[in-house]
């Protein structure tokens, strides 16, 4: 059996999201551009809080899994990036095609931050549980939180960005892992 390459996986999970994106951008527009970092964060955390809770009772009472929540989280941290970058508006302020265009520049540096890391720890996302992906988000959600709170006084931590890159991240590879 071959090796699973990670470069790739990545990349079709990436291709994926991206494709739902658009779709969405279609039917919604940039809707996503009036959410404050406090609503974007708390979106983060109902989708993160599915996935722990379908992980632990096993059932789902509105027909969806798991994996469709990485894959959202995977986009809503995207969109936190861009959000990031651009702040809130009060009305949708960009075309479908400048959206993509964002979410292109912020996919890009997720695949780069990820292919750096998957160097240095050796892959070992594969030998890890697709619950503690869950649990990792779980946390990185949390200090997205505190962070909001101090208003930017935090005083050693990294950034929202770093914490939104990890949570896409890991839910590429909780994403890649259901998928195998």
């Amino acid at each position: 059996m071959a090796k699973p390459n990670t470069d790739q996986q990545f990349k079709e999970v990436m291709a994926e999201c991206r494709e739902l994106f658009a779709k969405k951008l279609h039917d919604y527009g940039a809707s996503w551009r009036i959410l404050r970092p406090s609503s974007l964060t708390d979106q983060l955390f109902i989708k993160a809080k599915r996935i722990r809770s379908l992980e632990i009772t096993g059932q789902s009472l509105v027909g969806e899994g798991i994996r469709p929540e990485f894959i959202a989280l995977i986009n809503y941290g995207i969109v936190g990036l861009i959000q990031l970058d651009r702040g809130y508006a009060d009305r949708v302020d960009m075309t479908a095609e400048q959206a993509l265009a964002l979410y292109d520049t912020h996919a890009k540096e997720a695949y780069e931050l990820m292919t750096r890391k998957n160097h240095d720890y050796g892959e070992a996302w594969r030998s890890m549980r697709v619950s503690s992906y869950t649990d990792l988000i779980l946390t990185k959600i949390e200090r997205i939180k505190e962070l909001e709170d101090l208003q930017g006084a935090a005083l050693v931590s990294e950034g929202v960005d770093a914490n939104y890159m990890d949570i896409i991240n890991y839910a590429v590879f909780g994403a890649i892992r259901l998928q195998e």
